[in-house]
């Protein structure tokens, strides 16, 4: 199989779909490696270490799309980029499918077999695979030390001789796996911190990284059985409101992690609510993308509100593209696997991995979701 690695389009965007080191794995299976030159510069992969690990590399896209068996990405592809794919081929990466319909309707009538890294199954077989995971705790580590920079005062609790320095309060909505990397990395930096999540099952998970959890009664069904956030009614999230009210007149920063898939994100945080919040406080809102938990937010820009900094925070795992790319492309190499066990195999479609992450194949979408959506 000739498999190719397209240079990321998107502005901003440092990492690529396959690291040098792996590649000698994909060559074992007699498959080759084609990489658009400059692919991932900007995650520190020159030319020369992609050549040195075995890969071709093309000066062309457009050479490289239409000579490609299978296309790696991390971003969707654009439109442009997707009718420049070969016919028959296959994708495997990010596609945002509810987002960009233009883009399913390409795949389907290229007959393109399009693999979601967003619809990988959140099962205990399929962890390995799971870039959301992946990439969400690369966003909430780095949320946390953008936190530390923009706030007027250290985590830590520092005894001196010019006195005490109190430690920082920090907020974490949402304690799911960025949630979960921020409590742990704020810890790590000394400071008090407490969590609210509407998902029992995580209390505890909260406290065993040493942070408060934050207590209101919860309902039994606020997950979905794939493990994603269950959308929640008006009447519970007011009561959330109420929950998180009562703590941000002490609170220093607060990271929100809260999104439901496919969804806006809820809105946790008012503009009357920023207001509780002490001057000089830090909102690093990790569902910008989604509309933010913040009412405030703005996607990509920070603003000062009410004496708050609150940044909307978009892409952060592009900031750590060395890492980043490293588990990135694990993820899609197991996928791989899972999809293509031997070389020149049949896809088994029945597979739960298989089938949950593919979205278009045989010149249909087939995942129902999808499929609705886009009619």
């Amino acid at each position: 199989m000739k498999i190719g690695i397209p240079k990321e389009i998107v502005p901003g965007e440092t990492r690529v779909g396959m690291i040098p080191a792996l590649i000698s794995a994909y060559k074992r299976d007699n498959h080759e490696i084609f990489v658009e030159q400059g692919a991932g510069v900007a995650a520190t992969f020159s030319d020369k270490a992609y050549e040195a690990a075995g890969a071709t590399i093309v000066s062309d896209a457009k050479k490289l799309f239409e000579m490609a068996d299978l296309i790696v990405k991390v971003q969707p592809p654009k439109n442009e980029e997707a009718r420049l794919f070969r016919e028959g081929c296959a994708y495997i990466g990010y596609l945002a499918p509810l987002a960009n319909p233009d883009v399913v309707k390409t795949f389907a009538a290229r007959k393109i077999t399009g693999f979601s890294m967003e619809f990988v199954p959140r099962i205990t077989r399929a962890q390995s695979m799971d870039a959301l995971s992946s990439m969400a705790t690369i966003a909430g580590y780095k949320a946390v030390l953008i936190a530390s920079d923009r706030i007027g005062k250290m985590f830590p609790l520092l005894m001196t001789a010019a006195g005490t320095i109190t430690p920082a309060t920090v907020l974490i909505l949402g304690a799911g796996v960025a949630g979960l990397q921020a409590i742990a990395t704020a810890k790590r930096l000394g400071a008090k911190v407490e969590a609210f999540d509407p998902r029992p099952a995580v209390k505890e998970q909260v406290k065993s990284l040493g942070a408060a959890f934050i207590e209101m009664e919860m309902p039994a069904d606020a997950e979905t059985a794939g493990g994603y956030a269950k959308e929640l009614s008006p009447e519970f999230i007011k009561k959330e409101m109420e929950a998180i009210s009562a703590r941000l007149p002490k609170v220093n920063v607060v990271i929100s992690t809260a999104q439901v898939f496919g969804k806006r994100a809820p809105i946790l945080m008012t503009a009357d609510m920023v207001k509780l919040l002490p001057a000089g406080s830090v909102i690093v809102d990790l569902a910008a993308e989604q509309g933010g938990n913040c009412e405030l937010t703005e996607a990509d820009k920070t603003v000062e509100k009410h004496g708050v900094t609150i940044v909307g925070a978009v892409n952060l795992p592009a900031t750590i593209p060395v890492d980043a790319s490293n588990m990135y492309a694990r993820n899609v190499q197991n996928l791989f696997k899972n999809i293509y066990p031997k070389p020149d195999s049949p896809i088994d479609f029945e597979d739960e991995v298989n089938k949950g992450a593919c979205i278009t194949r045989n010149g249909e979408i087939v995942n129902e979701m999808i499929k609705n959506a886009v009619k």
